[in-house]
């Protein structure tokens, strides 16, 4: 009998037709729980109306920048975990306030919350970059330590509305970057310092005009600051040649005077060194490196000793060259590697201390080669009888001073700064010689207070005229500088006494670092504890620890 067929829509459902969970036929089906209701926090409340869409504008990255006061920026608390408060004062010198935020990450920076000006407007963007990094190049190639050159730009930068912009300093390379927004895309300049010349007249006039674009007393525009930066350029140097000549020859007749020499002394030492400078300078003129510059400028000191042992007087030939040694060491671009170093900016620390070994190996050439031609004609070189001191404080201390005043000529500072430094360098030696001679304590502990106490000195006379601490130290660790040390071990190498000559060489690195870690230490001292004239203490901030 055939199967009978039944419609489909007459079937009963199968079990594999329902849900164990699903409700009986006639229960109303429930809702869903309120948990599994798609909302969100950022959901307006019922009855809320609903905001009109903000249609945002397109904004190139070369537009001018929505501008503000940024001296009248709200002083800000940093709070990270980790990290301790930072807080801003606005009293504080720009270069604290700077620093400071560049020590913080990018993003942890404070921001004005002043809302900008709608009809206010900035300057081009290119032309505050141009602006910042020709400013940036004067301070490198002054001498000024990475950090501060990035604090200088970093200011610039915000004096005009330029927030969001990172600068970045390497030995020969300025390079600054800013972005408008989170979403626009960054603008990056760069410029080459190719020249590098010392001119601290100079380098105090380029901080007054930073000083004045980040003061609220005054306002300085953007075709203004071009104005004033360019006559910065055209002033020429407050000295001119022949006195820079003598200086050069005043300085190495009062280094030699300082290690035991007398006036006869005095007098061959600077005719030594005004040989060497006029050597250099031809050099120059024919356009050879400083490498060879100072190779020639070494040798006539040098060969102003020989003479002396040559023709028998007891003038002791080793003053003089280390008088001619002194005019040599290249004393503020040890101190600026070894604060770049401290502070974190190791790739130009290691190019800064590249050039020095540069310059102290051509001072080695030059020295050992005319010594080893004296030792073959039987010069009378010896070490041991030079070692002696004599001490005469009156006399030492006055050509200490003489020594400052000096070599701040030949850093072509103004004259007002010239007697402070002449003073600082004075007491620095006082200090040096109660601990190395007086108390027979360490030559390099020695060095090390005296130069702290120079940097803490120059860092106090900076904050006060609120200018560049430079022209107040650099010359004042002229009596500090190991030109003894440095003789001795290229005389020891030139004998064949090497392992005396490399301890001798070894004792020079010594002081010097002594004296660059010491005034290093001073500065950071005195913006640590010490108030600057009408201003807050502040905090630095923690650098971070491989995390």
């Amino acid at each position: 009998m055939a199967e009978q067929q039944v419609p489909e829509d007459r079937k009963p459902p199968s079990d594999e037709a329902r849900s164990a969970f699903a409700a009986p036929d006639g229960v109303e089906q429930p809702g869903p729980p309120e948990e599994d209701a798609p909302t969100s926090e950022f959901a307006l409340p019922a009855g809320v109306p609903e905001p009109e869409p903000v249609v945002e504008q397109p904004v190139s990255a070369f537009a001018p920048p929505r501008t503000y006061s940024a001296r009248e920026a709200p002083s800000a608390t940093i709070t990270t975990a980790g990290l301790p408060l930072v807080r801003l004062s606005k009293d504080a010198p720009w270069q604290d306030r700077m620093r400071t935020m560049l020590r913080m990450p990018v993003g942890e920076r404070p921001v004005p919350e002043t809302a900008p000006k709608a009809d206010e407007a900035g300057p081009a963007v290119p032309r505050v970059l141009d602006l910042t990094l020709r400013i940036g190049e004067l301070l490198l190639a002054g001498g000024e330590g990475a950090e501060d050159v990035e604090a200088a730009m970093f200011a610039i930068c915000r004096s005009y509305g330029l927030d969001r912009c990172e600068p970045t300093v390497t030995f020969t390379l300025l390079s600054i970057t800013y972005q408008p927004s989170l979403v626009d895309d960054p603008v990056t300049a760069n410029r080459t310092v190719r020249r590098r010349g010392t001119d601290y007249t100079r380098l105090a006039a380029v901080h007054r005009l930073v000083t004045d674009m980040t003061s609220p007393d005054h306002d300085v525009t953007l075709e203004e600051a071009y104005r004033r930066l360019a006559e910065i350029r055209r002033n020429r140097h407050p000295y001119p040649g022949w006195v820079l000549t003598t200086a050069a020859g005043g300085l190495a007749g009062a280094a030699s005077v300082l290690v035991g020499g007398g006036v006869t002394v005095f007098l061959v030492a600077a005719a030594g060194a005004i040989l060497g400078d006029r050597l250099a300078w031809l050099c120059a003129a024919r356009g050879l490196p400083e490498f060879y510059q100072f190779v020639v400028a070494a040798m006539p000191p040098a060969a102003m000793g020989v003479a002396l042992s040559l023709l028998g007087w007891d003038l002791r030939p080793s003053a003089v060259i280390t008088g001619g040694l002194f005019a040599l060491i290249p004393g503020r671009a040890l101190v600026a590697a070894v604060q770049d170093g401290l502070t974190g900016f190791y790739i130009t620390a290691s190019a800064r201390l590249l050039e020095v070994t540069y310059f102290f190996v051509a001072i080695v050439i030059g020295v050992l080669t005319v010594l080893y031609g004296g030792l073959q004609v039987d010069a009378k070189l010896n070490p041991e009888g030079a070692l002696s001191p004599i001490e005469r404080p009156i006399v030492q201390t006055l050509a200490s001073m003489a020594l400052c005043l000096t070599f701040a000529v030949l850093l072509q500072q103004e004259r007002s700064t010239v007697w402070i430094a002449t003073v600082n360098g004075g007491i620095a030696w006082v200090i040096y010689a109660s601990i190395a001679v007086t108390a027979k304590g360490s030559p390099i502990m020695a060095t090390a207070v005296a130069a702290g106490l120079v940097g803490l000195f120059g860092q106090l006379l900076a904050r006060y005229r609120n200018t560049s601490a430079l022209p107040y130290i650099t010359a004042a660790i002229g009596p500090l500088l190991p030109g003894s040390a440095t003789y001795f071990g290229v005389l020891a190498i030139a004998q064949n006494h090497r392992d005396q000559g490399l301890a001798n060489i070894a004792k020079a690195a010594a002081l010097a670092m002594a004296i660059a870690i010491g005034v290093n230490l001073g500065s950071e001292m005195s913006r640590m504890f010490l108030k600057a004239p009408g201003a807050e203490a502040r905090k630095a901030a923690k650098r971070t620890r491989g995390f």
